[in-house]
């Protein structure tokens, strides 16, 4: 978002030609509130949400049909299926990952692996036309790299040289600019906000699906405590409606907060309609030993959805993921029905009946593309591109990340303490 809006920014005053530039934000406004970080800079930095200009609200195609169109790519460089035709429109491409050959449009193009892709703009700006440069573009960028580069951490290794290199020279330009710790601590913490979220912005800010022969698993990370979501009123409601929005048999939601001793707290509700499927994917959960998860079942009004505690905090949602896949192949494999008997599972065959004329249909016969959890967190998603080599970038920082580690670090310390005193 701050790179298309600064670069905007500085080839509108740098630009003598009657060219409109225009930062495009490569999402539906409605996605905005998923970006807790996004909106509250945008506060801060005092910039209202009316000026900017989302996806689905300007039409490229028509334009790039009318030969009025061309474009820059910041912070990524593969254009989605859906725009493949766009790419004869791009000039030029800055960004701050790999280049992936096959699918990088065929133009000018400046790739530096350095921490964020707003150190880049920084660049050009203040090697072109540093004049130009106003304390709040320059509040924008120096954000925006701090997050991105974790505070500028050396022991983390996102920031480069070239990275510090500009976060100093803009806090040298503008010595009023906000303390590194003050706005990378505001602007994590406004990353996984949530209070202001519906539920189904809730579940869709950071989920994750699996398949399987057309039955599809939506896993979200939520975090908060289970017993405080499931008295969110019109819960069950919010449930089949997001399920049904977006296709899925199963939603799991895994529920991360530290309780009033600053020990990490992880639990699980699974929400199913269909029975026969809840309680498969139950038993695999409660009775898994690699790894055990430990569960003791909490209270639940509701007869599709099933709530537990997790007792060991260190499976991560990651590793859920296979035991979720292994349930689902348990599932089928229990609804299989030998030739020449009759159909006693009449429930159960519906379902699966259902579910095989939907695998005809899947493009995702197995594991979706977006569950391989980053070793550190989602790079705020401002592309939206099919088969994008995001993964072979810079590690990036998650909630869940630091959560897992935490954990680790009070187990260790347990351990310890325990072995002293012996």
């Amino acid at each position: 978002m701050v790179s298309a809006l600064a670069l905007a920014f500085y080839l509108a005053k740098t630009t003598e030609a009657e060219e409109v530039f225009v930062p495009v934000l490569n999402i539906n406004r409605s996605e905005l509130p998923l970006r807790g970080d996004n909106v509250f800079f945008l506060q801060k930095i005092n910039i209202p949400e009316s000026l900017l200009i989302f996806r689905d609200e300007i039409d490229l195609h028509a334009l790039h049909q009318a030969g009025q169109l061309t474009l820059i790519l910041v912070d990524h460089h593969v254009l989605p299926k859906g725009d493949a035709a766009l790419e004869e429109a791009v000039a030029e491409v800055l960004d701050h990952r790999p280049i992936e050959q096959r699918h990088c449009p065929p133009c000018h193009v400046s790739v530096e692996l350095v921490g964020s892709c707003a150190t880049l703009v920084t660049e050009r700006i203040l090697q072109g036309a540093p004049e130009i440069l106003d304390r709040q573009t320059a509040a924008l960028l120096h954000g925006t790299i701090i997050l991105d580069c974790v505070n500028m951490d050396l022991k983390v290794g996102k920031a480069t040289a070239k990275d510090s290199k500009y976060v100093e020279k803009l806090e040298a330009l503008f010595p009023d600019l906000p303390r590194r710790n003050d706005i990378f601590d505001s602007l994590q913490k406004a990353k996984f906000d949530i209070s202001g979220l519906t539920t189904e912005q809730m579940l869709r800010k950071d989920q994750k699906t699996i398949s399987r022969q057309g039955t599809k698993v939506a896993i979200s990370a939520i975090y908060m405590d289970l017993e405080a979501f499931l008295q969110r009123s019109g819960l069950i409601a919010d449930l089949h409606a997001f399920c049904q929005a977006h296709n899925c048999d199963v939603l799991v939601t895994m529920t991360i907060f530290f309780n009033t001793h600053n020990e990490p707290v992880r639990q699980l509700a699974i929400f199913c309609p269909h029975a026969a499927l809840r309680m498969t994917i139950c038993g695999v959960l409660e009775h898994s030993h690699s790894p055990s998860l430990k569960l003791t079942p909490a209270p639940s009004a509701h007869p599709h959805l099933q709530a537990y505690l997790q007792g060991n905090t260190q499976v991560s949602r990651k590793k859920l993921l296979p035991l979720l896949q292994e349930a689902l192949s348990a599932y089928f494999d229990s609804i299989k029905i030998p030739s020449g008997q009759p159909e006693t599972e009449g429930v159960c065959r519906e379902l699966a009946d259902k579910e095989l004329d939907r695998a005809g249909n899947s493009l995702v016969p197995g594991l979706s593309q977006d569950e391989e959890e980053p070793p550190l967190p989602p790079t705020p998603m401002n592309s939206l591109v099919d088969e994008c080599p995001l993964d072979q970038g810079l590690p990036k920082l998650s909630a869940e990340v630091i959560f897992e580690k935490c954990s680790q670090i009070s187990q260790s310390q347990s351990t310890a303490a325990s072995l002293s005193k012996k």
